[in-house]
């Protein structure tokens, strides 16, 4: 076997000596390998992904060193076998270093159990590369073939390194080219709006790296002389002239009668210009989804009105009016969630139907809305109009909703938002207010209580997914209340009442007892389970009663994760410290949710002990086409990454953001797209 055919090799050691025997006793044996050598930890990462080695062999490593090879060697080349090299060994200490994440520990000593040893990781090596790679053309090339038949007439376009290496006659005829030369040859970017440009990137990479799993892209095409044209991509990976490329599809759409029809009776609803629902129509399906149980999460009503508009309807005339209320409702439809509806209720007036995970995320909807109008003045002719909007929000409650109560809060508050001034966003809390209160928690109260000593509880939980390829099973967990008849009750509904008359450590203990049972009955790699602000502050006998509980249940502390809010640790940062401290030195792991919002949030990253910070989902909304919050994330995931934080994003609902967060760096995602909201399936 010659030099050019040798075994590729990083051996990491303090010296080059050990390397050059390891490397004459295997060409000895007549197995050809090329090794580098490797002095320092920090330059492993960087050769494993440009040498593309077989096989990694660290000389006398230490436990702390092994544990951080082993670590590398998982994150960057997983199925790359690690192989330890010891002056003496013992079954004690092969056990050790397999433990660590090494396939097996030898001795020079030992030249024939070295050779026999490495011949069979190679093998292994070889065996499972060949099987991915066969695997994995096979689904590729069947997915290819299905493509082509069952969109004969799809606009395809093949791209490598961001640049259009070929298109079909659909694809130039889609983006308005006379010759193909306008296109192929040239980068993708140049042909979508800057605002398509950070999901685009991010899809492209994930695509490329086979971890883009037939989600569609929404994605801004420029056309010429102006143009534009809202377009659904499906990526897939493909090959030209046998290099990888990703290939971008645009489904041809089939005019029968019968989609003909659908789209007939779908236009009657919406209105032709603005494209949102008529008011007869917005109503009728929110009335329709009112009727329908809210699995997580809150609701409720957006009313966007226009401000001083009559004025400007004075200074530029009726029509052009009309064209800034379209460009308003524009903006409005631009922002909405797959969940969402909106439409016209009257006049100048917008309703929008928002479901979300809390109110914050509401407000944080509600806010983009006015940055993006702030950010973007309206064109008309030759003039730019700075338009503003007042937005009323009314809470839709979980249960005996009215939508006429939830429609006046919102109408109300929009009203009280304009006499102050416009440009604000103004809710409409009964709830916080109203005298009933008092009375409402007494209720709340009984029947917290009685669920607590009959045990009528139960947990629920969302999948976090790995965008790194990790099969592990990673589950946010939440709580759900029974009543006598055993019917689920949000934690919406009871939990501010047990907050206010200190109930939450009892929850919360529940909560942490029930998932350390399933924890250990069920072994997922890890749970994340919140604290409330009275169980963080409660250390004196929070952390005893966990030391008796982990002891009592035989449980791995590993699996389970303490969270606390952004917003508490900001306020109470000395307590956040101990209870980090005390958690992470019993096992636990600790993170902070809700994070990306506070004024001090990077310092908290800077000075707080933490494994995972999970990104609010306030930020993540919209930031496919916001550059300052993807440049926030960014700061976020560098700075986490330099203190050796995980990253969560939260309540990822479409393709296009989950393709930003890929982009930026982000290593697990969690929310709609993952998996529908909180399915019960965890039992205490």
């Amino acid at each position: 076997m010659s030099d050019t055919q040798a075994v590729p090799v990083l051996a990491h050691s303090a010296t080059r000596d050990p390397v050059e025997a390891l490397n004459s006793l295997l060409r000895r044996a007549g197995l050809a390998v090329h090794c580098t050598w490797i002095p320092g930890v920090q330059d492993v990462p960087d050769a494993l992904e440009q040498l593309n080695p077989e096989l990694l062999i660290s000389f006398e490593p230490d436990s702390d060193t092994l544990a951080q090879l082993c670590d590398i060697r998982d994150e960057v080349a997983s199925a790359v076998p690690l192989v330890v090299v010891r002056e003496a060994i013992s079954e004690q200490i092969i056990a050790a270093d397999m433990n660590h994440g090494a396939r097996d520990t030898v001795t020079l000593g030992q030249p024939e159990r070295v050779q026999r040893v490495i011949q069979r990781e190679l093998r292994a090596f070889r065996m499972e590369r060949t099987l991915i790679t066969t695997l994995r053309s096979a689904k590729d090339y069947r997915h290819q073939i299905e493509s082509v038949l069952q969109h004969s007439n799809d606009a395809i376009a093949q791209v490598q390194e961001g640049i259009i290496v070929d298109a079909n006659g659909s694809w130039i005829e889609l983006f308005g080219a006379k010759d193909p030369a306008e296109l192929v040859g040239q980068p993708l970017m140049d042909h979508f709006h800057p605002d398509t440009h950070a999901p685009l990137r991010g899809a492209l990479a994930a695509c490329l790296q086979g971890r883009w799993s037939g989600h569609t892209l929404r994605a801004t095409a420029v056309l010429p002389e102006g143009g534009s044209a809202d377009l659904e991509l499906v990526l897939t990976l493909g090959e030209h002239e046998g290099d990888p490329c990703v290939r971008l599809l645009v489904p041809g759409r089939k005019q029968d009668e019968q989609h003909l029809a659908s789209e007939l009776a779908e236009a009657v609803r919406h209105d032709p210009v603005s494209g949102l629902l008529r008011r007869r129509y917005l109503l009728e399906d929110i009335q329709a989804r009112l009727q329908q149980p809210l699995r997580g999460g809150v609701r409720y009503l957006a009313c966007v009105r226009p401000d001083r508009f009559a004025e400007l309807e004075k200074e530029v005339g009726s029509l052009q009016a009309e064209d800034l209320l379209m460009a308003v409702a524009a903006q409005v439809r631009a922002m909405l969630a797959p969940s969402d509806i909106a439409g016209h209720f009257g006049g100048t007036n917008l309703l929008v139907w928002v479901e979300r995970g809390n109110r914050q995320d509401v407000e944080a909807w509600s806010e983009q809305l006015l940055e993006r109008l702030g950010n973007h003045p309206l064109v008309l002719g030759n003039r730019n109009v700075s338009l503003t909007v007042s937005i009323g929000l009314g809470l839709v409650p979980q249960t005996q909703a009215d939508l006429n109560s939830a429609l006046a809060d919102a109408l109300a508050a929009m009203r009280r938002a304009r006499e102050r001034g416009g440009n604000q966003i103004l809710t409409i809390g009964r709830a916080d207010t109203d005298a009933r209160v008092v009375a409402y928690d007494a209720i709340w109260v009984k029947h917290i209580r009685a669920a607590l000593l009959e045990n009528r509880f139960k947990l629920v939980q969302q999948p976090v997914a790995s965008l790194r390829g990790d099969a592990g099973q990673i589950f946010d967990v939440a709580i759900r209340m029974l009543n006598a008849d055993g019917k689920e009750i949000l934690p919406s509904e009871f939990l501010p009442a047990a907050e206010r008359n200190d109930l939450m450590k009892s929850i919360d203990r529940w909560v942490i007892g029930a998932s350390l049972s399933f924890a250990a009955k069920n072994k997922p790699d890890m749970l994340f389970v919140r604290l409330s602000a009275q169980t963080a502050l409660d250390m004196s006998t929070l952390l005893p009663w966990l030391d008796s509980q982990i002891k009592a249940r035989q449980f791995e502390p590993q699996r389970l994760c303490l969270q606390v809010t952004a917003r508490f640790a900001a306020e109470e940062s000395s307590a956040t410290r101990l209870l980090a401290e005390g958690l992470r030195s019993r096992g636990l792991r600790f993170a902070l949710e809700h994070f990306g919002n506070e004024e001090r949030g990077l310092a908290l990253l800077e000075k707080l002990p933490m494994d995972f910070v999970r990104i609010d989902g306030a930020l993540t909304q919209g930031l496919a086409g916001n550059s300052a919050a993807q440049g926030r994330v960014h700061a976020i995931v560098e700075l986490a990454g330099q203190k050796g934080i995980q990253t969560v994003a939260e309540r990822i609902e479409d393709a296009n953001t989950m393709a930003v967060v890929w982009q930026l760096g982000v290593q697990y995602i969690q929310g709609y797209l993952v998996h529908a909201p909180e399915e019960v399936v965890l039992k205490s």
